[in-house]
């Protein structure tokens, strides 16, 4: 991820964050919401790798072509769920997002003048502000659904599991899906 060094390791601070407490929800949960927490835990883990400052680590050449095929076989792997509805739509995005930003960064930086690239290093402009705007709007949605519309509106009680709170894995995604904002605007 380019910018500077100090957002990279916030960002990596929080995907990894994100990550553990998704493993953390994924074994107390079962069934579908069980494979959404995975599924959401290998995406932490990934965005938090991708988003290693490069003066920290200058990650080789190959890795982006590791990145690609590990989203890229999350998004195959994700295929046949979009039958079953729920964040499978979500996920599918986000994997087809890693892939594309994998691609984008192993590409070289070629262009008409300095600083001018055409479809390389920063990615497709098009499909670059496609994914702005869906993370964007997702950004919208989802912290909107945080806020309660009356005092007992709260779901959950106080001898709720931390783990299995509804209102925890949905900060899970916003915080996801902030990140994806911002790996997306330094591509």
């Amino acid at each position: 991820m380019h910018g500077p060094a100090l957002s990279g390791w916030l960002m990596v601070a929080l995907c990894a964050a994100t990550g553990v407490y998704c493993l953390v929800r994924m074994r107390v949960c079962a069934g579908e919401e069980r494979r959404a927490a995975g599924g959401e835990a290998l995406m932490g883990f990934g965005m938090a790798s991708m988003a290693m400052p490069a003066a920290a680590l200058t990650p080789p050449g190959w890795s982006w072509a590791v990145y690609a095929a590990v989203f890229g076989g999350v998004t195959l792997h994700g295929l046949p769920a979009l039958r079953r509805g729920g964040h499978h739509l979500h996920h599918l995005v986000g994997s087809l997002a890693m892939v594309y930003m994998a691609v984008a960064m192993a590409a070289p930086a070629t262009g008409a003048h300095t600083g001018h690239t055409v479809g390389a290093a920063g990615g497709i402009p098009v499909l670059t502000g496609g994914l702005l705007l869906y993370y964007m709007a997702y950004v919208l949605h989802a912290g909107a659904g945080l806020v309660p519309v009356t005092a007992g509106a709260v779901t959950g009680g106080p001898g709720q599991a931390w783990t299995t709170r509804p209102e925890l894995a949905l900060v899970c995604r916003l915080a996801m899906a902030l990140a994806m904002l911002a790996m997306l605007v330094t591509l």
